[in-house]
């Protein structure tokens, strides 16, 4: 279901601030439909698997690791990191590459980046592809990182909580942060690969040891963790309930909403919510899906949005 595996066209950093370097990817038809692939997290990254969702043929497919992620330099850092800096930079690569307008697609927070995005520079956005969405409210927080989710997944949320001390769990979210920004390279390390297990454990419908072996990686936990726990130690720089609060600012935009009816890292109640304050979106819940973009389902989905999304803004 998935288009044929590509090579990028052409590869190359970006520097958009004086602590951050992007790495970027080209793919696919150099003047077709240009859409920008957001990645997970705050703090994953694109793999070569994430090209594969557009039509080659079509679409001028462009690929980024955030600040932090990836590829990006430096690894890991939390230095100017917010959303306002993500945005930021998603209009300096827009500019960049001489691109006037583009279709934006993105899943869990890449659903979150995108939305808050659209709703900054509307009139830059062809069409909105978003998966998994996460809303970044405090409820969704802590429905997945104070014991929500738990419920669901005892026997993983054990060995998440297993760290910290008794003490320290009224607050999971804060004590991470305090020993994922620790001085001691073992405790950030352990924190790290705790942190980015529970979210790998959880990820799918039926449990997948490739999605929890790609959590597992130090080089990607160690981003995941510590950007996702900067991020959500600062109400991840957003206003509560701001992106449906200023959802009304998509009105124009075309858009798909993909999401599995059972995510557990993004409860689908966010997508109902969404689609409510974005009645033109067309919400698409697969029925036998959690929140991983590669479960059968979710693809199938997504890449039919992609190919109908060309039809609705040519």
């Amino acid at each position: 279901m998935l288009f044929p595996a590509i090579q990028p066209t052409r590869t190359f950093y970006l520097q958009v601030s004086a602590d951050h370097e992007l790495y970027i990817e080209e793919c696919g038809k150099a003047d077709g439909v240009p859409i920008v692939f957001l990645h997970g997290g705050p703090g994953g990254s694109c793999e070569p698997v994430h090209r594969r969702y557009y039509d080659p043929e079509r679409y001028r497919i462009l690929l980024f690791d955030q600040r932090g992620c990836g590829k990006s330099r430096p690894h890991a850092s939390l230095k100017n990191n917010t959303a306002q800096d993500l945005i930021d930079d998603l209009e300096q690569i827009r500019e960049h590459l001489g691109i006037d307008k583009w279709v934006v697609f993105g899943g869990s927070w890449g659903s979150t980046l995108a939305l808050a995005y659209a709703e900054t520079h509307a009139e830059r956005v062809l069409g909105l592809v978003v998966r998994g969405i996460f809303l970044c409210r405090q409820q969704d927080i802590d429905w997945f990182y104070q014991g929500g989710a738990a419920r669901l997944f005892p026997d993983a949320w054990e060995d998440f909580i297993a760290p910290i001390p008794e003490g320290e769990r009224s607050s999971m979210v804060a004590a991470y942060h305090k020993r994922l920004t620790s001085d001691n390279e073992l405790e950030r390390m352990a924190a790290a690969k705790a942190w980015s297990i529970w979210e790998g454990s959880t990820a799918t419908l039926i449990k997948n040891s490739a999605v929890i072996d790609y959590f597992s990686n130090p080089h990607i936990a160690l981003s995941i963790a510590r950007i996702e726990c900067h991020f959500f130690t600062n109400n991840s720089f957003f206003e509560e309930n701001q992106l449906l609060e200023n959802a009304y600012k998509l009105k124009d935009i075309p858009g798909f909403i993909v999401h599995g009816r059972y995510d557990v890292i993004c409860p689908i109640d966010q997508a109902f919510a969404l689609h409510e304050k974005w009645p033109d979106s067309q919400l698409k819940i697969i029925a036998d899906a959690g929140h991983a973009v590669s479960e059968e389902g979710i693809i199938k989905a997504l890449v039919e949005s992609t190919n109908t999304m060309l039809r609705l803004i040519e």
